[in-house]
């Protein structure tokens, strides 16, 4: 691990302790969030140079509390529960948890809650942030006030959710953790094709998130998602950056003691809970992938069912595309042609969908079709490593 990497890690360990620490002791959200950025700022600035103390927490907290010291010292009470501030030797574990629901309270906007979990839970400078999602600093900045100001404003509670709540609000955190994982696993813009930073960030925050709650299936089903993906970044692009198919991909290259781990979580937490989730079904079919040694060896027949099994509980057109590639494998593309048909309406502008229905099209032999098709996929194809790919095939 580098010393980025290294430096990385350990503000995402301690940033969120601290946040959701300062916020149980001060009642007040904001003005925490403030204190902690203050403080990884100067860590930034002085870690790499210092080098990372035995103690970052203790560290981290000292600077935030004198910083609270010196830019509130005229607001008399505040400052006063401040000077009271002790930092424990092990801060309780519940505190981000907290955290990471009020950042992800269905009351803010989805860009609002990913931008705020960035910053207070994974300690993230706007800066950071702006570069993650090719933004500007002060439109970022924005979605932060905003947030905070919602927070503040609508009286959203600083709390884990009640039982009856939880299972919703656990679905909202992990909707914002995969969204943030698809932008760093295959960018939607043109500047960039993929941010292993955002993949980082999304696979810290759902292991977290597991340790949190163990017993929630989905979270542990995102997890062994993220981390049988990542199993196989090594092999997904060329030394020039373009992209390789998963059938291409020199599977030698993928990380398998990873993939063991995760397809070993799944399945333990599929013992447990018998009505997989669509995280965990995801993740059943990625390791279908993963565990098959060649192309050829992969088990088409069992992705199809999990991907039945998927349409029961997520029936997206995407999934019903996603279904409609592992039919023309156990079937053919003509039967897979047919599926497609009925998604012409709903996924016009969805790229995937016309390079898909392109592929169907050359296997049956109907070549101008799919020339026009795999035109419109390009057309409508942001990032730099997809559209190469297309163009590739537009040329040929």
């Amino acid at each position: 691990m580098n010393t980025d990497d290294e430096l990385a890690r350990v503000v995402r360990d301690h940033a969120g302790r601290l946040a959701g620490s300062l916020v149980s002791l001060l009642g007040d959200f904001s003005a925490a969030e403030d204190l902690v950025q203050d403080a990884v700022e100067i860590a930034l600035r002085r870690w790499p140079v210092e080098g990372i103390p035995e103690r970052p927490d203790a560290w981290l907290f000292t600077v935030a509390r004198r910083r609270g010291l010196d830019v509130l010292r005229r607001q008399q009470n505040y400052r006063a529960k401040l000077a009271q501030l002790q930092w424990p030797v092990q801060p309780a574990p519940d505190d981000r948890l907290r955290l990471i629901f009020t950042c992800c309270h269905p009351a803010l906007a989805r860009e609002a809650q990913i931008a705020l979990t960035l910053r207070v839970v994974c300690g993230l400078t706007t800066a950071q942030i702006a570069a993650a999602f090719l933004a500007s600093e002060s439109a970022v900045a924005q979605r932060i006030t905003r947030a905070k100001r919602k927070i503040t404003d609508a009286g959203i509670p600083y709390r884990i959710p009640r039982d009856d709540e939880l299972q919703e609000r656990v679905t909202e955190v992990l909707t914002v953790i995969y969204l943030l994982f698809n932008e760093g696993y295959l960018s939607s813009t043109a500047e960039r094709v993929h941010s292993r930073d955002l993949v980082d960030d999304a696979e810290w925050l759902t292991a977290l998130l597991h340790g949190l709650l163990p017993n929630e299936p989905e979270v542990a089903g995102l997890l062994a998602l993220i981390r049988l993906h990542r199993a196989r970044t090594a092999a997904r692009f060329t030394t020039t950056g373009d992209l390789v198919l998963l059938e291409l991909q020199d599977r030698a290259r993928w990380d398998h003691a990873a993939i063991a781990d995760a397809t070993a979580l799944l399945t333990r937490t599929a013992r447990r809970h018998r009505a997989p989730g669509p995280y965990q079904l995801q993740a059943a079919i990625a390791a279908c992938h993963s565990e098959a040694r060649t192309w050829a060896a992969t088990d088409w027949e069992q992705i199809l069912v999990l991907y039945d099994m998927l349409l029961i509980v997520q029936p997206t057109p995407v999934t019903r595309l996603q279904r409609a590639i592992a039919l023309s494998y156990v079937e053919n593309a003509k039967a897979a042609l047919t599926e497609l048909d009925e998604l012409s309406t709903d996924l016009q502008a969805y790229p995937l969908f016309h390079a898909t229905h392109a592929q169907f099209l050359r296997d049956l032999g109907r070549d101008a079709e799919a020339h026009a098709a795999d035109r419109r996929a390009a057309d409508l194809t942001a990032n730099p490593a997809q559209l190469g790919l297309l163009q590739e095939r537009l040329a040929q």
